[in-house]
């Protein structure tokens, strides 16, 4: 790779391992936009000792489980199941079965809805009672911290996608094809939930479709609620079922509002025009000049995505590969740096 400044290598050798390092006013542009592949070293026959393996993701291991969640949720549910039916002398309201009305009172209560139809009636119950909601409550942050990452994951990708000048127009509609579908899968469980109200509980059109309503956002009065067997067994499946898919619909509306933001936020960094003070930020090495790695940087430090640390630290892990000191990477860095730093 030749160097910009004759045969000196750079001081700060910023993203040169992956990127293109030649002036942008020295190469002829093409109509269309051409995207630059990573140029790098000719690959060395390997060792039969040396590990042929790519490395993993490691943000496979960082990212939060839903099914870890959905483990605690089980766990939980047959915890207060357990917990309620052998305290269900102390609990006082409409009852049916001892086990059915256990796993119904841990479901209200997991899911905050809490008729109030079934209700702790001894100073034991109501502690009881007090530490599963917590916990219930611990178990709902995890699954909002799951959303929460959810949303800067899809974000940071659509933001990537966005810098790669792939159509955007395809991304939001999918947001909204999915708000759709949720509306749809919303509205038939709230329908399913109004029929079963109205033919097994016997509750007229207005009052089952104002119980479908407060189950479904949680609200829960706790005037108008499921106490036949049937309806309490429908009810264990169709609470958590209808909670959920409201939760997941206000997720996509959060979704579908960040995008536009994260549309309006490219667009005007992409779009607008650099000043001298910022062709001055963007020149990390000093030499007066911008080359293509140092533009992206600058561009993605604007962006919020990466910081003057991140590429510190970077920059320092390439001093650490470069053994050979010449500015650049191959597999001879590699293998020396193996034997330089041991790996663990």
């Amino acid at each position: 790779m030749g160097h910009v400044n004759g045969d000196k290598p750079p001081e700060v050798p910023a993203a040169v391992a992956g990127l293109d390092l030649q002036p942008l006013t020295s190469r002829k542009a093409p109509p269309k936009r051409r995207y630059r592949r990573c140029r790098s070293a000719p690959v060395q026959p390997a060792d039969e000792g040396s590990q042929t393996s790519r490395p993993g993701n490691i943000l496979k291991h960082l990212q939060p489980s839903f099914r870890i969640v959905a483990i605690f949720l089980a766990v939980y549910l047959g915890v207060g199941t357990l917990c309620f039916s052998v305290v269900g002398h102390h609990i006082k309201g409409k009852k049916t079965n001892a086990v059915l009305d256990a796993v119904y009172l841990s479901v209200v209560t997991m899911t905050t809805v809490g008729y109030g139809d079934l209700v702790p009636d001894s100073v034991f119950t109501k502690l009881m009672a007090c530490a599963y909601v917590f916990l219930g409550m611990a178990l709902v942050g995890l699954l909002l911290a799951n959303a929460a990452d959810y949303l800067v994951e899809r974000q940071e990708m659509l933001l990537a996608k966005a810098l790669l000048d792939v159509t955007e127009e395809g991304e939001t509609k999918k947001v909204k094809y999915k708000c759709v579908t949720v509306v749809v899968i919303l509205s038939v469980l709230v329908a399913v939930g109004i029929s079963v109200l109205m033919w097994v509980e016997n509750l007229s059109f207005v009052d089952a479709f104002y119980c479908a309503c407060c189950t479904v956002s949680t609200l829960g009065y706790g005037d108008v609620s499921f106490t036949t067997t049937i309806g309490r067994i429908f009810a264990v499946f169709w609470i958590p079922a209808g909670t959920l898919c409201a939760a997941q619909f206000y997720l996509y509306i959060a979704e579908l509002a960040t995008e536009k933001k994260r549309k309006s936020l490219v667009k005007w960094v992409l779009t607008r025009k650099m000043t001298k003070l910022d062709l001055e930020a963007a020149d990390f090495d000093g030499d007066g000049a911008v080359d293509a790695a140092e533009f992206v940087i600058f561009k993605m430090k604007e962006l919020g995505k990466i910081t003057s640390r991140d590429v510190e630290l970077c920059l320092e892990e390439f001093e650490h590969l470069d053994v050979d000191q010449t500015g650049t990477l191959s597999t001879l860095d590699i293998n020396l740096a193996d034997l330089v730093i041991p790996q663990n």
